[in-house]
């Protein structure tokens, strides 16, 4: 009877239109426009959160989000009647939390779309026309305007540092090869301790992870029809950088942990470092780090570092075989339940 939002089913189904295919009460199917005219909440009606979130996502590769934003706004204000001079107030409070929880909801899930100019516009004037009539609501969209904007300020931040460390990284190889000996410091050297090392690790994973947004998963894969002759609108849509930055940590990380390894000059240094690290993989197992777990079982597994037969038989080798199995991508790196009490036991018994 109800949806997840507590909203009557009765009404939920009172929306459907000729352009919308419903099979036992889900949506699978409907036009651009019917599907868009299911997105905007009326008195009586306010769409499920994940028709929302799934519209919004998908949406973007059939049309531009300003675009999307604009006949939204458009569909707001002409059904409720918002371009009057003076909107009716009482009509107003029941439609204007409403039209506030999907703007809310949008700039919360996707604010990455409002770098658009075309998109804060659209925000604004739509903004504008609820808060007009009420001094709560007025503050309530300026509550969303300015979280939106500290958002979008951090992003640019984060961009901005991403920068100088793809700028920095050819003068860094440089010093790397000109003086090795005045900066060989490995990591042992600076830190001892792989419980640290691996929640310093899980740190840089949660903040690089935080600034992707989730249409960067879509964008990834879309493929440029040799039809489509608008340019612009491709382009517009293939924006991955955060997800091609978190992409590029995972590689850093990999040749990192190769590269420490490689180092020492004696066996029984690189063993001691390989020994190292795949206590640093267990901690980030302990931790939930699958990224940084794979990262470091990549490195190890690195043609230069494989290769080395006799350090390798200076390690005990069963922790990091068990974390291998445990990482084994095969069917969809489905794992029985054994073999997470292998592990445990394993470890608390071979601290």
């Amino acid at each position: 009877m109800f949806d997840s939002n507590g909203y009557n089913r009765n009404l939920y189904q009172s929306k459907e239109d000729e352009g919308l295919y419903y099979h036992d009460n889900n949506l699978l199917s409907g036009s651009l426009e019917a599907l868009i005219q299911h997105l905007v909440p009326t008195v009586d009606y306010y769409p499920d959160r994940t028709y929302i979130f799934t519209f919004l996502l998908s949406s973007r590769l059939f049309v531009h989000p300003y675009e999307l934003m604009a006949k939204v706004c458009q569909l707001c204000i002409e059904q409720q009647r918002l371009m009057e001079p003076v909107a009716d107030k009482s009509r107003l409070r029941k439609i204007a939390p409403k039209i506030l929880q999907l703007l809310t909801e949008w700039t919360e899930t996707f604010p990455y779309d409002f770098r658009d100019e075309r998109m804060m516009r659209n925000l604004k004037e739509l903004a504008h026309r609820i808060a007009s009539g009420d001094e709560m609501y007025r503050k309530n969209v300026q509550q969303v305007t300015q979280s939106l904007i500290r958002k979008l300020a951090s992003l640019s931040q984060y961009e901005e540092v991403l920068a100088k460390i793809n700028a920095s990284s050819t003068d860094r190889l440089t010093v790397l090869k000109t003086k090795p000996q005045a900066i060989q410091r490995d990591i042992i050297t600076i830190c001892s301790d792989p419980y640290m090392v691996a929640q310093q690790l899980t740190h840089i994973e949660l903040e690089r992870l935080t600034y992707i947004g989730p249409q960067e998963f879509v964008q990834a894969f879309v493929q440029k029809d040799p039809l489509d002759n608008d340019k612009n609108c491709y382009s517009d849509r293939k924006k991955t950088r955060n997800l091609e930055a978190y992409v590029e940590w995972f590689n850093r990380l990999s040749y990192l942990v190769a590269t420490e390894i490689c180092m020492p000059v004696k066996k029984k240094h690189r063993a001691r470092m390989i020994e190292f690290f795949i206590d640093v993989a267990r901690e980030c197992f302990n931790i939930g780090n699958f990224n940084s777990l794979m990262a470091i079982i990549s490195g190890m597994n690195m043609s230069p570092v494989s290769r080395l037969k006799k350090t390798w038989s200076k390690v005990k080798t069963a922790k990091f075989d068990i974390l291998e199995h445990q990482m084994d991508p095969s069917s969809n790196f489905y794992n029985p339940n054994r073999t997470e009490a292998l592990l445990g036991r394993h470890f608390k018994e071979n601290p």
